[in-house]
């Protein structure tokens, strides 16, 4: 184990509990309130229980470490579509409206590095076997 170990792990868990909150205010101020808010900016309603459930779920299995990669990636999708569709008008900073993209840009590069490093130390993801390639897996494959 090294400080870069801890590092990750620290930012796994902090962007799983952020995501866990924001999952979870979306459940309880309803999930119809949250499609309806996603159809006035022209995203399809049922892509906010989508949204809700990876955020709520996906929280989660960061906080544990359970499929940190792909959680992670699909948290890079969810950012890029908030900052695309809802935050980027107003800048970075913001406008006095509304607040900037800012916030979800770190949390976009947090869930960025996950993707490309993972994250083992005090993990779920750590304790599953490893897939080993065999020889007739690489020869089906080619």
């Amino acid at each position: 184990m090294n400080k870069q170990e801890i590092g990750t792990f620290l930012l796994r868990v902090m962007l799983g509990i952020s995501f866990f909150l924001h999952g979870l205010s979306k459940f309880k101020g309803g999930l119809e309130n949250t499609s309806g808010w996603f159809q006035s900016i022209g995203i399809p309603g049922f892509m906010a229980y989508v949204v809700g459930m990876i955020e709520l779920v996906g929280g989660i299995a960061l906080i544990i470490g359970l499929g940190t990669r792909i959680i992670s990636a699909l948290l890079v999708f969810i950012m890029a579509g908030a900052i695309v569709y809802v935050k980027f008008p107003a800048g970075f900073l913001g406008n006095g409206e509304g607040s900037g993209y800012e916030l979800d840009l770190v949390l976009m590069v947090i869930a960025l590095h996950l993707v490309l490093n993972g994250s083992r130390f005090l993990s779920i993801d750590s304790r599953l076997p490893k897939l080993k390639k065999t020889q007739d897996s690489e020869m089906i494959a080619s």
